[in-house]
């Protein structure tokens, strides 16, 4: 549990940072006094979910290979995940982006954006796609940094980025009198900052990247597209039930779309810790699935899931007491205000079971697992969310879409943790049963964490 809680609250640090950045960014342009202002930046927000996610996935993959590398004791070979690793990512993203920033005006459009607002939000993503790339690399870099177990630099490169955003955002929004276009470029100079930090951390502390040649490149090309692509098809997964919603809600409105950008704002902030863990438990049960202790596979997720609990139920209750005040934060009003007190009040709890889902998803991810975690996460975002966001956008407007979003997630989450455990119980049989052939005692587990008793770091 130490170990959970120490790597999970230092991601959570740097992580909460960008997000609360973030949140600070809408709270200037609500400032500004235009509704059609802060509903473009809900739906630019949405379709950059799109590429982060994309990101994200790709960064879980190359913890997983840095991290079961150096569990099983070859420092070498994690170098070369990682270098291998930045390379992939920065290809990958680079065509992403490109096409992204290419098609912007058909995709505000499947969103629904309209008039000045879909001009509005066109405007901000033109700045931002191009600066996706720089993103995904820093992010990959704290994929090495966590793989290694250094939680505190991983920290450091997110929470560069964030502090680097905040100095920027009153300066350019106000103080320059750009508006909107500030932001965008508040954004790219944080991401900048984030990737310069991520890579010092990763290339010279800890000297974890070797660039490949072509041969290196191609033997680690699979693993990574293996545990890379199912997770980026789970990460993906969430922006597309988001932009359901956002969707469903553009239909009552500017402000019910500013009431969803809100929410979309306080979610990771609130929640932040929650996501955190997931990307910090990922490494913890890498390592110690290298070095094949199971009993601390089983621990670790235990853990985990009494840490979500725990936090998902203190969270609530902050959210609840100081609804009304979060809407007048942001200066929220009419159908806007409506949206977020009821998330604080009501959907906010559904994190219980959102929570469960995601340290179920990092476990099938970082244990070979990563099709299970696809199709979880595709179940929570497709008939765990339009069938219900549908009948509550019928029967209940705008805030029968925000119930019928929270409530899909209760079935994915209770599945997610049973399938986890039982999928942890075959693996060391599997294993167990394999060491049973082999003549001899079974091979012992080395790592550079080990101590002498063993045991690995977490």
């Amino acid at each position: 549990m130490g170990h959970v809680v120490t790597m999970t609250l230092t991601a959570s640090i740097g992580l909460i940072a960008v997000f609360a950045v973030d949140a600070l960014n809408l709270f200037y342009i609500s400032m500004l006094g235009q509704a059609e202002l802060a509903a473009a930046i809900g739906y630019a927000g949405t379709l950059m979910f799109f590429t982060v996610s994309v990101a994200i996935g790709l960064t879980i993959a190359t913890g997983a290979l840095v991290s079961r590398a150096l569990g099983a004791g070859d420092r070498e070979k994690a170098a070369r995940a990682g270098g291998a690793s930045l390379l992939c990512m920065a290809v990958i993203m680079v065509v992403l982006s490109t096409l992204a920033w290419i098609f912007i005006p058909e995709l505000l459009g499947l969103l629904g954006a309209r008039g000045e607002t879909g001009k509005l939000a066109d405007g901000f993503l033109r700045i931002v796609f191009p600066t996706t790339p720089l993103m995904a690399i820093g992010m990959c870099t704290t994929g090495i940094l966590r793989g290694i177990g250094d939680a505190r630099r991983a920290m450091y490169v997110t929470l560069a980025g964030g502090i680097a955003a905040a100095i920027m955002d009153p300066i350019l929004i106000f103080g320059l009198d750009l508006g909107l276009t500030g932001a965008a470029l508040s954004t790219l100079f944080s991401r900048v900052v984030l990737l310069l930090v991520g890579l010092h951390g990763a290339v010279i502390v800890h000297r974890l990247v070797r660039l490949p040649n072509t041969a290196t490149f191609r033997e680690m090309l699979r693993p990574f597209l293996t545990i890379g692509g199912p997770a980026v098809l789970t990460q993906l997964a969430t922006p597309a039930g988001n932009a359901y919603v956002t969707a469903q809600i553009a239909s009552f409105g500017d402000g019910a779309v500013a009431g969803w950008a809100i929410i979309g704002r306080l979610i990771p902030v609130a929640f932040g810790v929650i996501f955190a863990l997931s990307g910090a438990v990922g490494p913890i049960l890498g390592q110690n699935y290298g070095a094949k202790l199971y009993d601390r596979l089983y621990q670790t997720m235990r853990d985990a899931l009494i840490f979500t609990t725990i936090y998902v139920l203190a969270i609530w209750g902050l959210l609840a007491l100081f609804s009304g005040g979060i809407a007048d934060l942001f200066r929220a009003q009419g159908e806007a205000r409506e949206l977020v007190v009821f998330f604080c009040l009501f959907a906010s709890a559904s994190f219980l079971f959102n929570g469960a889902l995601f340290v179920a998803n990092s476990a099938f991810n970082n244990l070979g697992y990563a099709f299970y975690s696809t199709i979880l996460n595709w179940g929570r975002s497709t008939l765990g969310i339009i069938p219900f966001v549908w009948i509550g956008s019928q029967h209940f407007g705008a805030t029968g879409v925000i119930a019928g979003w929270a409530l899909g997630a209760v079935v994915f989450g209770v599945a997610a943790v049973a399938l986890c455990f039982r999928v942890i119980a075959s693996i060391e049989s599997r294993d167990r049963h394999d060491d049973d052939l082999l003549p001899g005692p079974p091979p012992a587990a080395h790592s550079p964490f080990t101590t002498g008793k063993g045991a690995t770091l977490g």
